[in-house]
């Protein structure tokens, strides 16, 4: 890791490192970025995103795993930064997710800010542990904390 790292990740550099793509690329911007720490993710949600033509039909309403796997997406990328591992073939899976709980719908309109924390891992590792909080307008609408393996290529390492 080099002392210019990043501290925000536009567009291009998420995906650049998170080989998601539309319709599950569910992070916008990526801020506050302390390698290997902590990061808050951002993600203008839009009635044209496709869950919502099924969740609910003249109701839409965000599913709550898509708002968990946009904590997650913001992690990888807070890892991708701090570890250099942009155009480098990075892949994350989930291994667990504990303690998630939904306190407020999020709809169409909203901004959703992804606040996640490194609790469990250091650079270099491939398991990780991260506490996760998500806000609409200040209000929590989701808290969990999940586990992750950073499958680094070789070559990257």
């Amino acid at each position: 890791m080099t002392a210019d790292v990043p501290t925000t990740a536009d567009i291009d550099l998420i995906q650049r490192i998170l080989p998601h793509r539309y319709p599950f690329l569910l992070v916008d911007r990526v801020r506050d970025i302390v390698p290997f720490k902590s990061a808050v993710g951002l993600k203008n949600v839009t009635v044209n995103e496709p869950h919502f033509q099924g969740h609910f039909p003249g109701v839409p309403i965000m599913p709550g795993v898509t708002i968990v796997e946009a904590m997650a997406q913001t992690a990888a990328v807070m890892i991708g930064v701090s570890a250099e591992l942009a155009d480098k073939n990075f892949l994350v899976y989930f291994m667990g997710i504990d303690t998630c709980k939904f306190r407020r719908k999020v709809v169409p309109g909203d901004v959703l800010e992804l606040y996640v924390e490194a609790t469990r891992g250091k650079p270099g590792a491939k398991v990780w542990k991260f506490a996760g909080r998500a806000t609409v307008d200040g209000e929590l609408a989701c808290e969990c904390s999940f586990t992750a393996m950073m499958d680094i290529p070789a070559e990257a390492a």
